[in-house]
Order: C-alpha cells, then sequence, then structure tokens
C-alpha cells in the first residue's frame, strides 16, 4: 500500500505526459520530423542551464521563463525552416539545431561547477520525484494547449497531413506552423523538467509510431497510443521501484521492449497468410482531414488526391 501511495503522483504525471504527447507525436510523424521533439527539448534544457549559469535556483520560476523563452526561440526558427519548395530537408536543419544545442549545454555546464547532476537530470530526468503541485500545475497547462489544438484541430490536422491543400485554402503555412511548435514548446518545456530529455522523446513518438502499426485513422491511432502510453508507464514506474534502477530510463526501455512486441504481431496480423494490409498512416489522416471539412474544397481535394497517388506509387 506504501508503494502505491508512493507511485501515484509519478504515475499520474506519467498519464498527463502520455495524453498530450500522444497527440502531438501524431503530427510529429506526419511532418516528418521526428526529432523536433528531442531538438525543441535540448533547447530548453540549454535555457535551464544558463538560467543556472546565470545565478538562477533550477528549479525557480525565474528558470523555466527562461528556458522557455529559448524554446519559443527555437520554435520561430523552425517555423521559417519549412518552406514550400525547399532544397534543404526541414530535419536537416532541426537535427542541427540540437547538435548545437547540446553541445553548447556541455559547455556551460562545464562552468557550473557541482551542477553535472543537473544535466543528468536533464537527459533522464526523475519523475519519482514529481510532486503533487507540479502534477496539478502540469495538468492545468496541458488542458489549456490541448482545448487551443481542440479548437483549432482542422487547421492544425490539415498543416500536419496536407499543407498544399492548407495554402489553397489560404492558411499561412509558417503562422500555423509557428502556434503549433509554440505550443509544442511549452509542452516540451515543463515535460524535460518532470521526466527528461529521453522519456519525453520516447512518450511522443514511441505510442504514435506503435499505433501506426495497426490503424489508418486519427481517432483509432490516438485510442492506441493512449493506451500504449498508460500501459507502459504503469509497467515501467513499477519495475523501476522493483528493480532499483533509474524510473526515467526504465520507462524509455519498456516503451522498446513494448513496441518490438507490437511489431512482432502487427507481422503476424498484416505480414501472414491471407493478412490484409493497412492502406498507409497517411491516408487514414488524409480521410479525417477531408471529414474535417475539406472536402468541400476543390483545390484541397486535388492537392489530396496528389498525395494519394504519390502514397500508392511509393508502395
Amino acid at each position: 500500500m506504501e508503494i502505491f501511495q508512493f507511485l501515484l503522483a509519478p504515475f499520474a504525471a506519467s498519464l498527463i505526459l502520455t495524453g498530450i504527447h500522444a497527440y502531438l507525436g501524431l503530427h510529429v510523424v506526419e511532418r516528418g520530423v521526428i526529432f523536433v521533439d528531442l531538438a525543441l527539448a535540448q533547447i530548453a534544457a540549454l535555457g535551464a542551464t544558463v538560467a543556472i549559469l546565470m545565478g538562477m535556483d533550477a528549479h525557480g520560476q525565474a528558470a523555466y521563463w527562461t528556458s522557455l523563452a529559448f524554446t519559443l526561440l527555437g520554435a520561430a526558427l523552425f517555423s521559417l525552416f519549412r518552406t514550400r519548395r525547399a532544397h534543404i530537408p526541414q530535419e536537416a536543419f532541426i537535427g542541427i539545431a540540437y547538435a548545437v544545442a547540446s553541445a553548447a549545454a556541455i559547455l556551460a555546464m562545464s562552468k557550473a561547477t557541482g551542477e553535472t547532476e543537473h544535466l543528468k537530470d536533464m537527459l533522464v530526468g526523475n519523475i519519482l520525484a514529481v510532486s503533487w503541485s507540479e502534477v496539478v500545475r502540469t495538468a492545468l497547462l496541458y488542458g489549456a494547449i490541448g482545448a487551443f489544438h481542440y479548437v483549432f484541430r482542422r487547421n492544425f490536422l490539415l498543416i500536419s497531413i496536407d499543407p498544399k491543400g492548407a495554402e489553397a485554402r489560404g492558411l499561412s503555412i509558417r503562422w500555423w506552423d509557428f502556434l503549433f511548435y509554440a505550443s509544442f514548446g511549452f509542452v516540451v518545456t515543463s515535460s524535460v523538467a518532470i521526466a527528461g530529455v529521453l522519456l519525453v522523446f520516447c512518450y511522443l513518438i514511441v505510442p504514435s509510431v506503435g499505433a501506426m502499426l495497426f490503424a489508418d485513422r486519427v481517432g483509432p491511432r490516438l485510442a492506441i497510443g493512449w493506451t500504449m502510453g498508460t500501459l507502459v508507464s504503469a509497467l515501467g514506474v513499477y519495475l523501476s521501484v522493483k528493480l532499483d534502477t533509474p524510473t526515467g530510463a526504465t520507462i524509455v526501455c519498456t516503451f522498446g521492449a513494448v513496441l518490438a512486441a507490437m511489431f512482432l504481431v502487427h507481422l503476424a496480423i498484416y505480414h501472414g497468410a491471407g493478412a490484409r494490409p493497412l492502406r498507409g498512416a497517411r491516408a487514414g489522416a488524409e480521410e479525417e482531414a477531408r471529414l474535417a471539412g475539406t472536402a468541400d474544397d476543390p483545390a484541397a481535394d486535388e492537392s489530396a488526391s496528389e498525395a494519394r497517388g504519390a502514397t500508392s506509387r511509393t508502395r
């Protein structure tokens, strides 16, 4: 019973992280910017490191706002990197940003005597140390961001799935990209402080990838991702206590093991005798976008048809 009470707050934090990151991960995977979470998380960590060098408390409000300012700057840059006819992939800029931010954080921490433990916490986190006050604040923040995305879900989905169709409807790609990355930055800044860079990346990408193994449409993918994240979080937190291992690293490894098991099940279902193929995650997402209101726009339909044709040709 004592163990259950001890694990209750970390598990609640894991559920909150799962809820928002599984949804954002769907957009990230569809955009093809897989490492944007790592990059923004590392930029947030760099901001926190700079705050420490300036004499701020690593867990204080001043350090949080400094970290957030760095993250929003990164969000603005990432929105500028995406152009209509870019001959350099956006992912290349994101990778460069991650490498530079990581190196800068290491250089900064080398000047902060006695703060090397903070660098470790930024990487693997310590979700077991989360307090109920942090859980409540994080839930309120993520709830507000989730409501914002729900209100503008059609625009965000269209920008991620069919940018040509979005442009044909008169949407500003860069503006909505900035809103996406900025809201993403708020999430990442808080998540890194709780769980660390590596665990935040897993919460973002692994549930979305696992869901894509079994579903085409957005709704089922979210349901599978949320279920996977919840179960893996509970198992990972429990194993970390029983095995006396770092919580963040344990959950990350548990995510990897469960994803491998899901992939084996996927092979048995979709690649065995009499298996039915998935139509493709992008095709299912395009259908969701049309259902969300893009079907009545001829230009968007034409763009979606081109995307479906390109998808079928690559199979």
